[in-house]
């Protein structure tokens, strides 16, 4: 009898560890998302960081994580692949990608879809006061910082200068921002290109250490044919006192930076982030991430889109009253 008792005992504590290993009634295994973002001090990274942020805090049973990278290209093929889930990619950079011409890539990215419209990121070209520069043509031979290899702001470089005969001219430098900042403060480099949205942090960076000038792009692009083989950019004014001592209007150009999916993510998936996010909460909060948010709505959320918008993304935002066109169906 003492033997037939133990062996109840036993397997009623079999049963409870069985049990206890088991998820509880009514709570769903959790989602887990990677959302590449960009490199340090850059405007991706505090968006990426900040939509992942709220997401894991708001969205229930999804936890999204916050991925390093070089930017706009780099995020366009891990999220392609998969390896990411969500990403930041400008909209020139997806519609390159999905048409194979990306630069010295003829490969096809078709499974990067758009979600929205975050900001429009204009090009910064800085150079020092003292430098003698004073137009964009005067970089012939000079070093330029670019942005990280692989990053969206590189491939907008080598597209702009390209088109006006500079590329090849230039001592082009692949570092990111934060070094770039640093670096022309110390005569490592004549000049600092960032492609992001204002006021971005290096170029203040920059300025506070610097007396600095940011020449004017857009001109010297429109001699030059850059907007003709490039249409998805548009013209764009950097206003007077942006930055410390510029206190003047910049004529320049610039992209429209996108929150993009990939086609295996869920249509819940996506149209839940974008449900949390693009609420007067969540889009208070993320204003407080970084002042370049201001640029985001729901009235202007397929602004600058060229390209197939996520399904998920395309209920959501029908349902908000948007008119979905042809390109962005994937007709």
């Amino acid at each position: 009898m003492k033997q037939f008792a133990r062996l109840v005992s036993l397997a009623s504590a079999i049963a409870l560890v069985a049990a206890l290993a088991l998820p509880s009634v009514g709570m769903a295994e959790k989602t887990r998302l990677g959302f590449s973002g960009g490199p340090e001090g850059g405007t991706f990274q505090y968006f990426s960081n900040g939509i992942a942020s709220r997401l894991s805090k708001m969205v229930d049973n999804v936890e999204v994580s916050n991925m390093a990278s070089a930017g706009s290209v780099e995020n366009v093929r891990r999220v392609n692949s998969g390896d990411a889930d969500f990403g930041i990619a400008y909209s020139g950079d997806t519609y390159l990608a999905r048409n194979g011409r990306l630069t010295n890539d003829t490969n096809k990215y078709p499974n990067v879809h758009a979600m929205a419209f975050l900001y429009g990121a204009p090009a910064h070209l800085i150079v020092l006061e003292k430098s003698g520069i004073n137009a964009v043509a005067d970089l012939k031979g000079k070093r330029v910082a670019v942005g990280g290899a692989g990053s969206g702001a590189a491939a907008a470089a080598q597209r702009y200068f390209g088109a006006l005969g500079l590329w090849d001219q230039m001592k082009v430098e692949f570092i990111g921002y934060s070094k770039a900042a640093a670096a022309i403060g110390d005569g490592l480099i004549d000049a600092m290109w960032v492609f992001a949205g204002y006021p971005n942090s290096s170029v203040i960076q920059a300025a506070a250490s610097n007396k600095i000038k940011i020449l004017s792009t857009y001109d010297a692009g429109v001699a030059g044919g850059a907007f003709e083989q490039y249409p998805f950019y548009a013209p764009i004014t950097i206003p007077a006192g942006t930055y410390s001592g510029v206190d003047y209007d910049v004529k320049s150009f610039q992209d429209s930076a996108l929150w993009v999916a990939g086609k295996h993510v869920s249509d819940d998936n996506v149209y839940d982030a974008l449900a949390n996010i693009y609420t007067k909460e969540g889009l208070s909060y993320m204003v407080k991430v970084k002042s370049t948010a201001k640029a985001m709505s729901v009235d202007g959320a397929l602004v600058g889109i060229v390209t197939p918008v996520h399904t998920g993304a395309q209920k959501f935002w029908k349902e908000k009253g948007l008119s979905i066109t042809d390109a962005q169906m994937g007709k």
